[in-house]
């Protein structure tokens, strides 16, 4: 049985969720929908409509019988059966064989007899099965209405399982109890000595229950408790609580009671506006030793906030931020493991044929280690007040063509000149603004030639202050790059019975200005360089737009696709870049800076839709070695799926990357019997020649439960740090998730 392998390794889970149960009068449940009930009953004089295969009416005793298939509608009440018998006097109702009833909160009661009277408010029904909108069905034995609100079932079992089932047929977990009363006014299903059983064993129980029924979107109330542990604080137990204040917002309280620097503040408040929404949540502690922090502080804390908003049909805005009193208290408290948090206020607008982006932007050094030696330096991170951005395409073709207008700007500061990057010069103060009006078209000739003729003129100002290598103070760059090419490509298409196959030639011509020296002008946002098979046909290959790639050139190469009648396909390219005249903007270790670029090339092959494997390489032109290469293997079956991926990358010191990369990395995932699986992944460096991540799980996930056990292990070759965590967690579907992270 399922259940059996559960007994061991859920005890903890359940003590969370029995004492969860045991404190609760009305768990809180937000953001669900379900079908919005009716809750007014039908005015008076309206009548019962009737249809039957045959009615039969005895006026002496005022009783009349309708058989055969027969449907009842009151209001927004409906009785099916097959036998009903109805006394205008009384206005009761007997009711059997296949008896349901649709009640107007939108569940559906079903009984093998049921008697109604006053209009459906008041009834009895035997042998019951009630099935709720959120997917959840209640049986009992015995079942009555009071004042058309109160339905109490005798013998209740509640449960979400309509298709996971022990092998007996009973669902996998169960809720029962003596009696159930579902209140329709309060919204509320109580339970009088309930008890969780799951694969028929009883794991929980409390004296007494309650849950809002599925027409409940938020409430106030207790949610689910967590554990988790840490080398700063030791054991924290967190016991959220979610307070309704209003329909338009709410304060959720998150505690957590350590075993070694005392209670965590945890509290969010969440508010609706007519445009939007916005949240702020502040985290605070006053730690018992003040040595567990790096600067030996006892006030501890954060602020993390966001919104977002619509100021018309065309215009959207909003914040994030994140503000902590250290760089290691979310990392430490396990609240984030964001190594740098990006503060912004931005406004964003959509509107015809344009697109503008406007941010503020600020940066926050966090740390996702134990240890300050990997600490980024919060001397490094700029502020940027503003970094705007904008597009717009014109209506109007101009020579055959399209017509675009892309600019930017941005101003932004840091405290110090130093960078993370040895071989990238960044200033103090720099501000950039860049327009780009750009002209394409496209012409395809009668032999088939695909001829793509465009131009761009690009203008740029920059202002910088404090850049190394540069003389002192601020200096002043405007710079005028024209850029124009054309790019040609002739497909050749091939049909067969088994496949369309599709080779295409490319040749790509372009010339544009030299951008000069760029000693004086910051690198901000062209850092990263990654030239492979993606960026060969690109006429800017720089990431940004702090350096501009000048001189005349020609990239050629080819493509190839190949479409199997059965779904699956193949696709290759290759190609080169070879620099003719001109000043050539990239250094040694781009793969561009000699007169003939590295090799690029990949392939992806995926024969059938449970298998495929891809691979891109980037060689010296000699051929003599590899600079680059991926390969991505991925197999998947019914019972069995894996991953398998491997990366060689040659250091580009002057590009952001000062050290090689050279590591393989996979993950399977096993389905057993019964709904159970297990996972698995590793992750090997090779130049630390050390094991870097490693995962191993247990699940079962159904329809109406999910649980899993998993260890995690990580290690940073660089500070020799290792963190090691076994999790657990359970959720029971419409009842919540408890869960325990403990590490060490």
């Amino acid at each position: 049985m399922r259940g059996g392998i559960f007994r061991s390794v859920v005890v903890l889970l359940f003590a969370c969720l029995a004492w969860t149960i045991g404190l609760n009068p009305a768990s809180a449940i937000e953001n669900k929908t379900f079908i919005e009930p009716i809750l007014t009953l039908p005015p008076d004089g309206t009548k019962v409509d009737v249809d039957a295969d045959r009615i039969t009416y005895d006026p002496r005793s005022h009783n009349a019988v309708a058989t055969g298939l027969v449907k009842m509608v009151y209001g927004p009440f409906t009785l099916i059966a097959t036998r009903v018998e109805y006394n205008q006097v009384t206005g009761r109702f007997f009711a059997n064989g296949s008896v349901e009833v649709r009640e107007p909160n939108g569940n559906i009661l079903k009984a093998d007899r049921i008697a109604l009277t006053d209009k459906f408010k008041l009834g009895f029904a035997e042998h019951v099965k009630a099935l709720l909108t959120n997917n959840v069905t209640i049986t009992a034995d015995h079942a009555r209405r009071y004042d058309g609100e109160i339905t109490v079932y005798e013998k209740a079992a509640y449960s979400a399982c309509m298709e996971c089932r022990t092998r007996s047929g009973d669902p996998l977990w169960v809720i029962t109890a003596d009696k159930a009363t579902h209140d329709n006014i309060a919204h509320n299903i109580y339970y009088d000595n309930p008890r969780l059983k799951i694969g028929g064993v009883t794991v929980a129980g409390a004296p007494y229950f309650a849950y809002p029924d599925p027409s409940v979107k938020r409430r106030s109330g207790w949610l689910l408790p967590d554990i988790k542990t840490g080398g700063v604080y030791g054991i924290g137990a967190v016991t959220p609580y979610f307070w309704a204040l209003a329909p338009d917002y709410d304060l959720t309280f998150r505690p957590m009671f350590t075993t070694l620097q005392g209670p965590v503040a945890d509290v969010e408040w969440r508010q609706a506006l007519a445009s939007g929404q916005y949240s702020i949540r502040g985290i605070g502690v006053h730690q018992f030793t003040a040595e567990a922090s790096p600067d030996n502080q006892t006030w501890r804390g954060a602020i993390l906030t966001q919104g977002r908003f619509k100021l018309n049909e065309d215009w959207n805005w909003g914040w994030d931020g994140t503000f902590a009193s250290d760089q290691h208290f979310l990392n430490s408290y396990n609240y984030d493991g964001r190594e740098i948090a990006q503060n912004d206020i931005y406004a964003t607008g959509l509107w015809d044929q344009n697109y503008v982006s406007a941010q503020l932007l600020n940066f926050q050094a966090l740390s996702n280690s134990s240890t300050t030696s990997t600490d980024v330096n919060p001397n490094f991170m700029p502020t940027a007040m503003p970094y705007v951005y904008g597009e717009h395409i014109f209506k109007d073709a101009f020579a055959g063509g399209d017509f675009s207008l892309n600019w930017s700007a941005y101003s932004l500061h840091r405290t110090s000149p130093d960078t993370p990057f040895a071989t990238v010069f960044q200033g103090t103060d720099q501000t950039r603004a860049t327009s780009e009006l750009g002209w394409k078209t496209q012409i395809t000739t009668d032999g088939g030639f695909v001829v793509s003729p465009f131009a761009k003129l690009r203008t740029d100002i920059f202002a910088t202050e404090n850049v190394p290598g540069a003389p002192a103070g601020t200096d002043t760059t405007a710079q005028i790059l024209p850029t124009a090419g054309v790019d040609m490509r002739y497909p050749l298409i091939a049909n067969y019975a088994y496949g369309q196959s599709i080779i295409t030639p490319v040749f790509q011509f372009i010339s544009a200005a030299d951008q000069g020296s760029t000693t004086a002008i910051g690198n901000e946002d062209a850092i990263t360089l990654n030239f492979d098979h993606t960026s060969l046909f690109l006429t800017d290959r720089f990431t940004g737009q702090d350096r501009f790639e000048g001189g005349t050139r020609a990239n050629i190469g080819m493509t190839y696709a190949f479409l199997g009648a059965n779904g699956g396909f193949i696709r290759a390219s290759a190609g080169e870049s070879i620099h003719i005249a001109g000043q050539n903007s990239f250094v040694a270790g781009s793969g561009l800076s000699g007169e003939q670029s590295d090799w690029v090339a990949s392939a992806v092959v995926q024969p059938w839709d449970n298998f495929s494997l891809s691979y891109e390489a980037r060689v010296l032109n000699d051929l003599s070695a590899l600079d680059r290469q991926e390969a991505l293997a991925s197999l998947t079956f019914d019972s069995f799926s894996t991953n398998l991926g491997y990366l060689s990358i040659a250091p580009e010191a002057a590009y952001g990357r000062p050290k090689a990369e050279d590591w393989v990395e996979g993950d399977a995932k096993i389905k057993l019997s019964g709904g159970w699986n297990v996972f698995g992944g590793l992750a090997y460096d090779f130049n630390a020649s050390a094991i870097t991540q490693k995962t191993v799980g247990l699940e079962f996930d159904c329809q109406c439960m999910n649980f899993k056990v998993a260890y995690t292990g990580t290690y940073n070759p660089t500070t020799f740090v290792s963190d090691n965590r076994v999790m657990l967690s359970l959720e029971l579907a419409t009842i919540g998730k408890a869960s325990v992270n403990s590490g060490f």
